[in-house]
């Protein structure tokens, strides 16, 4: 038996302490004395949220498939567990092993969203590593980042060693080898970062130097060690039936957010939504071959005893196994109980066909992400879905049995207007007749319509990289203007209408396109308090402002303005396998309001061929030309 970090006493005062005692069906148990690495995964968040990331579970059974390395867990302690570990000093530990995370060789941190970087520093901070990069010692863990904040690592620079740019299948073994050629030739921790300088994907920050303008922006970021790379390359695994996938996913004890299997079908979008950011750095698009996908569901399913699989893509739709997948985990699961997620699925017979064999049409809803009230705004933005096909599916739906709809939209978004908002509450209203246009003895009872609208935050490669940002208080006043024209509608009883909160929404947007300064902002929001900022009961706006203005650090400066397409951002010594003279094209092309094809209908050259594979080299599948 393990040793458990906390006594029962501590353990009895918290709430959910199976988030803290490891021991979860399919986890890797080894003895710390017979490997060479010692890897601790962290996703900074509590236990429930990480346990549902397959990125984690992808690298935790890759990593422990090495007999020289053990992975293992740690994820942010929850508020009431935090004082306590602060209050006894009792160091952050991992779960498998229970050892303090400082006695690990790397600290391994996923970066999902930009509103977990305070609980960045809680992670460091309770595992008693120095917040700054540079403050630390040969007794360190060299700390690691990766994940989608990763593209633009540089507000987080300063905390992080290095950071791992793309999918981790490709060069992480290589990393870890460097590790251990270092460790036998008495190398020191400066002597294996530079080692790992070299290979491609590895960013290492402390090897650049930035220098500013008198306006604040990017006057030079060059590199200031020999072994560092100019431009660092987004790292793709090409081929995703012959790489690492967890046959026996972690289970945990307690209910995560996605309890479920997940099966991942394919990597990459073709849509090309302009505010995307997933859709373009994880380009091209990658199948995986449905026999493979067959028999890690069957794998997966026997190894864990879990009665529900999702199967995982960016636009499920768009895969060209799907049919066959679907009917066949129907068919070979169906009667045993196993129920069938199919997320990012466009509303057609297929999907209408599927989801009534899979699902209780009277618990369930169905989800429609039209993103903006009007044709106009949702060619600016390239969703490539009209409103016709909106009004097509609903219907369909609502034949089959459904009466519960989620609408998905965003405000703020380039170019928008008066009419494209109040565009909202009309689709809304038209989605609600299509209901009430069937006879009232067909119905399922009552119509009801959830509309959500989030607020734009441009991101970084994307054609959007360039927009300026709303302010809060017009995002409030658009969704003020939602709001009155939503209770002006025919159906507005059958209509819920939620939105964001506007000041996280401004954050996000802050840290998404900042820089290397803003790291104090982050560090003193910190000091100050700040913790789990994406929980809406601990957010605390008023201490972030506080924050900026200590560091002299001007919210306007990094969203509330359109910023010059000659500007150097502060990643672009990123290559995420997306041109720069793409993204420039396509905002051009945003403002002239043009449609761009999606990558199976044309070829847009958007620079993703250099990978060799995926959708690039597929035959196209229509005719339509592309004009640039």
């Amino acid at each position: 038996m393990k040793k458990l970090a906390l006594s029962d006493e501590i353990l009895l005062k918290v709430d959910k302490p199976a988030r803290y005692i490891g021991g979860e069906v399919n986890a890797v148990m080894k003895d710390p004395k017979e490997v060479e690495i010692r890897f601790a995964m962290c996703f900074p968040d509590v236990y429930e949220v990480g346990m549902s990331h397959l990125g984690i579970q992808i690298l935790y059974d890759m990593f422990n498939q090495r007999e020289d390395t053990y992975c293992e867990r740690v994820y942010s302690p929850w508020v009431d567990l935090d004082a306590i570990l602060r209050e006894k000093k009792i160091p952050l530990f991992a779960l498998e092993s229970q050892d303090p995370v400082k006695e690990f060789d790397f600290l391994g941190i996923t970066l999902q969203y930009e509103m977990c970087y305070t609980n960045v520093l809680q992670i460091l901070d309770l595992s008693g590593i120095p917040l700054f990069s540079k403050d630390r010692t040969e007794n360190d863990p060299i700390v690691i980042g990766g994940g989608p904040c990763a593209y633009n690592p540089e507000p987080i620079a300063d905390f992080f060693d290095c950071f791992y740019i793309g999918e981790g299948e490709t060069v992480y073994d290589r990393v870890l080898d460097e590790y251990k050629e270092n460790k036998r030739a008495g190398g020191s921790r400066r002597d294996y970062l530079e080692r790992i300088a070299r290979i491609e994907g590895i960013y290492v920050p402390s090897f650049y130097d930035v220098e500013y303008n008198p306006d604040h922006t990017i006057r030079s970021f060059v590199p200031n060690n020999p072994n560092a790379q100019e431009v660092i390359r987004k790292q793709a695994e090409m081929n995703l039936s012959d790489t690492y996938y967890p046959e026996k996913p972690l289970v945990p004890y307690i209910k995560p957010v996605q309890d479920r299997v997940v099966l991942e079908i394919q990597r990459g979008c073709i849509r090309g939504c302009r505010f995307c950011q997933a859709g373009m750095i994880y380009r091209p698009i990658r199948e995986r071959d449905v026999n493979y996908l067959k028999r890690m569901a069957a794998a997966m399913l026997r190894a864990t005893g879990q009665e529900e699989i999702s199967l995982s893509s960016l636009s499920s739709s768009d895969y060209s196994g799907l049919a066959e997948l679907v009917y066949y985990l129907i068919e070979e699961f169906g009667s045993r109980g196993v129920n069938i997620s199919l997320p990012s699925l466009r509303i057609d017979a297929f999907a209408l066909d599927v989801m009534s064999k899979v699902q209780d049409i009277r618990k369930s809803s169905l989800t429609f992400a039209p993103e903006a009230g009007s044709q106009r705004l949702r060619d600016v933005i390239n969703k490539g879905l009209d409103e016709e096909s909106i009004l097509k599916g609903a219907a369909e739906a609502f034949r089959g049995g459904w009466n519960k709809v989620k609408l998905y939209f965003m405000l703020g978004l380039p170019t928008e207007n008066a009419e494209d908002i109040e565009g909202i509450a009309v689709l809304a209203d038209k989605i609600a007749r299509e209901y009430y246009a069937i006879p009232k003895d067909r119905r399922n009872g009552r119509v009801s319509i959830t509309a959500s609208t989030s607020f734009f935050v441009p991101k970084p490669f994307t054609p959007f990289q360039w927009a300026r940002m709303d302010t809060a208080e017009e995002y409030l006043e658009k969704k003020d203007l939602l709001r009155q024209k939503l209770k002006e509608q025919l159906n507005y009883k059958s209509i819920r209408y939620n939105w964001h909160d506007a000041n996280l929404s401004v954050l996000e947007g802050v840290f998404a396109r900042g820089d290397r300064r803003l790291s104090q902002v982050i560090c003193s929001a910190y000091r100050k308090g700040c913790l789990y900022d994406s929980w809406s009961e601990y957010f605390r706006f008023d201490l972030w402002m506080e924050a900026f203005e200590e560091n002299d650090a001007e919210i306007g400066f990094y969203i509330h303005r359109e910023r010059d397409l000659g500007e150097r951002l502060p990643w672009d010594f990123i290559d995420a396998g997306v041109t720069k003279e793409f993204f420039i094209r396509e905002y051009n092309r945003a403002k002239e309001e043009k449609v761009t094809p999606n990558c199976r209908r044309a070829c847009s050259g958007c620079g993703a061929r250099v990978y060799g594979g995926g959708v690039c080299f597929e035959e196209r599948k229509g005719d339509e030309g592309y004009d640039a």
